[in-house]
């Protein structure tokens, strides 16, 4: 025995040191962990302050109106959010909106297409748009911020070349003149209880936003997402597919992206070429409000929806207020640092709240 170690006294045993990972975590500190918990609380905090200007904003007729906006928002902003927290980015989300609407129009006027066929065909081209997307992101190993962004240019260069030739305009119109659009219109574009006229589209955004809360916290392909997102390669040494998810993603975030757009064309039974274009800013935005970080790992569909909410709160809420709606962008610029900074901090605060 060591002169410099002392016996234990008899009949005593040595405490365990205790593991840090096993230590209990209070109630507030599990709120504070969410990721969607700073957009919930700026969506109470922005709701009560636009009831304050108008009390009509939160009766139905009110909230029928910033959830239509908030819907369109929603939507993709979900499949974007389940994007980055793969760890990547699509900045043709925005476009693609136009490109489906586009497409399905035309081939149902032009080509004298049922309604029907021409969405499954734009469904069916803008999943392949994403696969190629993520599949170039993957094998080229350039940053999807660059692939993306080209597919970006790409896709209004088409909207705007073929539209022309083929319609002599930059929009398509008449699309409620086609074969089956009474039908796709009331399950896509049509409208529920009246007489406040909520939109389908709320019901889609609520649908989604289910789904990719439970393909998040009840799946094995969540798992896989927040891990690619956290660290490729750890999660490629321990069986991950990092390819097929990625990519998945991907096609997923497109097939999103061209339903909102069949939508909103099936809505006013027309679009234009210019549709979509800069709402990917939007649709990331609602993300990163609602939690998600640029690095990815970390987020969730809930936040993003609830980030999409603030948005569709203060594009309305404006109108409502009687304020000039150009202000509307400097909000958005607002809430999107607000939003980082008190994310960032609720983070921090719950990382270091065990007990």
């Amino acid at each position: 025995m060591s002169p410099t170690t002392a016996p234990a006294p008899a009949g005593i045993e040595p405490a365990p040191l205790a593991d840090e990972r096993l230590a209990e975590i209070g109630t507030m500190a599990r709120i504070l962990r969410r990721p969607e918990i700073g957009a919930l609380l700026a969506a109470v905090v922005v709701a009560i302050f636009f009831w304050t200007q108008n009390p009509l904003f939160l009766k139905l007729d009110g909230i029928a109106n910033w959830t239509d906006v908030a819907s369109t928002i929603g939507i993709p902003a979900v499949a974007v959010a389940l994007l980055m927290i793969g760890g990547e980015f699509d900045l043709s989300a925005g476009v693609m909106t136009g490109t489906a609407g586009l497409m399905m129009g035309v081939l149902a006027t032009e080509v004298g297409m049922n309604i029907w066929l021409a969405i499954v065909i734009t469904l069916a081209a803008a999943a392949s748009i994403g696969f190629l997307n993520g599949y170039m992101v993957m094998r080229t190993k350039l940053p999807s911020f660059i692939v993306t962004l080209a597919t970006f240019f790409i896709l209004q260069g088409v909207n705007l070349g073929v539209t022309k030739a083929i319609t002599d305009q930059v929009a398509v119109s008449g699309i409620d003149l086609a074969a089956g659009y009474e039908s796709a219109n009331k399950l896509f574009g049509g409208s529920f209880w009246s007489p406040h006229d909520f939109r389908i589209s709320v019901l889609w955004w609520i649908l989604i936003t289910a789904l990719g809360t439970w393909t998040l916290t009840r799946t094995r392909v969540g798992n896989w997402i927040f891990g690619v997102g956290g660290d490729a390669n750890a999660a490629r040494n321990v069986g991950v597919p990092v390819m097929q998810v990625k990519i998945l993603l991907f096609v997923m975030t497109s097939f999103v992206c061209a339903l909102t757009g069949i939508m909103i064309a099936l809505r006013l039974a027309s679009t234009q070429a210019s549709q979509g274009v800069g709402e990917e800013f939007q649709y990331i935005i609602a993300a990163v409000v609602g939690g998600c970080v640029l690095t990815g790992g970390f987020g969730s569909a809930i936040g993003a929806s609830l980030g999409a909410t603030i948005i569709g709160m203060a594009f309305i809420g404006i109108q409502f207020s009687g304020w000039n709606t150009d202000w509307r962008f400097l909000f958005l610029g607002v809430i999107l640092l607000v939003a980082v900074l008190v994310n960032n901090y609720i983070r921090k605060r719950a990382e270091g709240a065990r007990r």
